[in-house]
């Protein structure tokens, strides 16, 4: 189909790829760089292509599954694993871990491999893209723990923002959960764009030493008393409440 195809039926076909649950849109984007992907037996050379319903997709040779329901699932994710499909280093990861009965699924982001809680699993890796949009502003809540002097002024002062060797973090909520003695303290903190090992690298900045990390919630979306190693599915008729934008797209 002609890339200028303007029928309301037409839709890039990265959007198309990740809807299908393989990978993430982005990552669509690099398999047709990459060559792996074809439409109606032509190998694509660039992503800016539209597709409609009738086209014949192939990715690596094999057609994209059925197009299924978008499904979110909370899943709690234990210390020890890592958040990618594949891991150079042949460690455990999420996806070797989850319970049997989900779909395939990509995740929400990340949680490095020593952090811990709630990581959005979902079928549509264009919801995946949607909801780490930095553009749509989605609160990721921690409970952190530390170790060294926490001074509730220095927290105070991560609300500005912070640069660390030259990097640019933005605006940080973090408090003291309560008034703690000892040497470990729970920090409270919760951002809107996550980098990568941002809050350790940040507690760092401050002179303090993360011995634990928890996402509590993640936009709407809470872990409450999820246990670890475990997964819940989204009731549709809540998700399309809670994400109503995305689905509005059409």
């Amino acid at each position: 189909m002609d890339p200028l195809n303007k029928s309301k039926e037409a839709e890039r076909i990265a959007k198309v790829i990740a809807r299908a649950g393989l990978c993430s849109r982005r990552d669509a984007e690099r398999w047709i760089n990459d060559g792996r992907v074809s439409v109606n037996g032509k190998t694509l050379e660039s992503p800016a292509f539209t597709v409609v319903p009738a086209d014949k997709i192939l990715v690596d040779g094999k057609p994209l599954p059925a197009s299924e329901a978008t499904r979110l699932f909370l899943y709690h994710k234990p210390v020890g694993l890592v958040t990618t499909a594949r891991d150079e280093k042949n460690r455990e990861t999420v996806f070797d871990k989850l319970p049997a009965g989900l779909p395939r699924v990509v995740s929400v982001g990340r949680l490095d491999l020593n952090s811990e809680g709630l990581l959005l699993l979902t079928n549509d890796g264009g919801l995946a893209r949607y909801l780490e949009l930095p553009a749509n502003a989605w609160k990721r809540c921690y409970r952190v723990r530390v170790n060294g002097a926490v001074k509730a002024t220095h927290l105070a002062m991560l609300a500005q923002g912070v640069t660390i060797d030259g990097m640019n973090y933005g605006p940080i909520e973090a408090r003291m959960e309560r008034a703690q003695t000892g040497a470990n303290v729970w920090v409270s903190v919760t951002l809107k764009e996550g980098k990568n090992r941002e809050i350790r690298k940040v507690m760092a900045h401050l002179g303090l030493q993360v011995s634990r990390l928890i996402r509590t919630s993640y936009g709407p979306f809470e872990l409450g008393d999820l246990a670890p190693g475990s997964a819940q599915e989204i009731a549709p008729e809540i998700l399309k409440k809670k994400v109503a934008g995305y689905f509005a797209q059409g």
